[in-house]
């Protein structure tokens, strides 16, 4: 018997208040696997990663987490079970250091291979700068910050909602270069990307959304221009 997905989604759908930006969105994640979901603005990408974190109120049987509904579960018993989210803008605390940044996200104390040292070591950058003010960052570091605040929760799952918006090209390549040592670590990826090729490449599987609902679903390596084309605008 195949073993379950680490991550299915059966049929989601999320409202703000009575405007619905869901539709019965499906999608599995399995373990070690990086996936990718992509879109145009307004798409349902950030709700979809907020109703997996248990940002959004949800149905119990609309998420499983290694088997198990997680649907109805609120965010800090989320993370409890090994899912952390990336935010889109980040979202460091701007009064703390990088250090305390990187420290709130292992106050769970989940067993695993993220410490502080390993997060420096992926981010030397974080290290030479670690009692700085969040702030003192460039975006790529805050990016790094971020990435590495979740990391501390030791994840199983790792929900990365926008990690290039707003970085320069060699910043987004010198991020996404350091995927490979994290999925090393047995952690599974959902990456929410505006940069379709570096999703793509990253990715095995991709998900794209239009109007919140699942246009195409699919091998990254089967997803072409035209058949991505098609499915962002519906055409």
């Amino acid at each position: 018997m195949p073993e379950a997905p680490l991550l299915e989604v059966r049929a989601l759908s999320a409202f703000y208040g009575d405007f619905q930006a869901l539709f019965g969105v499906s999608l599995a994640v399995e373990r070690g696997e990086v996936v990718a979901v992509i879109g145009a603005n307004g798409a349902g990408k950030s709700t979809l990663l907020k109703s997996i974190a248990g940002l959004m109120p949800g149905q119990r049987d609309a998420v499983l987490f290694d088997g198990a509904p997680i649907g109805d579960l609120p965010a800090q018993r989320v993370v409890a079970r090994g899912i952390a989210l990336v935010p889109e803008g980040r979202r460091l605390f701007p009064s703390l250091s990088v250090e305390e940044n990187l420290l709130i996200g292992g106050q769970l104390r989940r067993p695993g291979p993220w410490t502080l040292e390993r997060i420096f070591a992926l981010f030397p950058a974080l290290a030479e700068r670690r009692h700085l003010p969040s702030t003192a960052l460039s975006g790529g570091q805050q990016q790094m910050a971020a990435l590495g605040r979740a990391l501390m929760s030791n994840p199983r799952l790792l929900l990365c909602d926008e990690i290039s918006l707003g970085l320069a090209p060699i910043v987004i390549r010198d991020i996404y270069a350091r995927l490979p040592a994290i999925t090393a670590e047995g952690t599974s990826l959902v990456i929410v990307e505006q940069d379709i090729a570096q999703a793509l490449a990253a990715a095995s599987q991709v998900y794209c959304l239009q109007e919140g609902r699942v246009a195409f679903a699919g091998p990254a390596r089967a997803a072409t221009r035209e058949t991505i084309a098609a499915a962002y605008f519906g055409v």
